[in-house]
Order: structure tokens, then sequence, then C-alpha cells
């Protein structure tokens, strides 16, 4: 069973960086894809970015150009860099990671991102 493990949320300015870090662990033989969502206050969870093991990317329309995902396969973690930070980005941000064959869809406990002067 796989296990997420992030690291990174907290304060931010308007404009200013972040980067968010997620770890896989535990018992799982591959992981076919990881990404990132968020949820903020009153609103559905969304996606982020998304990344496959051949690092393969999408993101939100909304953060084009802006936020970057990668991934260290060798340490089965992924990151999002977060540049240029909108209010709107403020949200509990999730890290998920999946796979077909086998099937397994695991999400992260989620990591507060708050953007504010």
């Amino acid at each position: 069973q796989v296990q997420l493990v992030e690291s990174g949320g907290g304060l931010v300015q308007p404009g200013g960086s972040l980067r968010l870090s997620c770890a896989a662990s535990g018992t799982f033989f591959s992981i076919d894809v990881m990404g990132w969502y968020r949820q903020a206050p009153g609103k559905q969870r969304e996606l982020v970015a998304t990344i496959t093991s051949g690092n393969s990317t999408k993101y939100a329309d909304s953060v084009k150009g802006r936020f970057t995902i990668s991934r260290d396969n060798a340490k089965n973690t992924i990151y999002l860099q977060m540049n240029s930070m909108k209010p709107e980005g403020t949200a509990l941000y999730y890290c998920n990671a999946g796979s077909i064959w086998p099937r397994f869809n695991v999400w992260g406990q989620g990591t507060q991102v708050t953007v504010s002067s």
C-alpha cells in the first residue's frame, strides 16, 4: 500500500513562490501518475497538475506558466514549484498517486497553502 507524505505548505505573499513536496512510501510496485489537487474553502477539489512516470505533464489553465510539476523517480517524490502566487491560490493542496495495473488511487493528507499579504 502506497502512502503519501506532503511537505512545504505555508504562508506566502502574493507574487511569491513556494515549493511543495510529496514522497511516496510503503509497499507498491509502481506509480503511473502522481499529481496535485487543491480545494479552496467552499469549493470542489480541482486538478492543479499531474505527471506520469515518463514525465508527461498536465496543468490546470489557471496555473499554466506559473506552476511546475516535477518528479524524482529515484526518490518516488513529486514537487510542485509555485511561482507568482495569487490570493486565489489559497487552498488545501493534496497529493495524489495512482496506477491502473494494479489499480490504486491514494491521496495525501493535504497541506495548507495561504497566499496573503
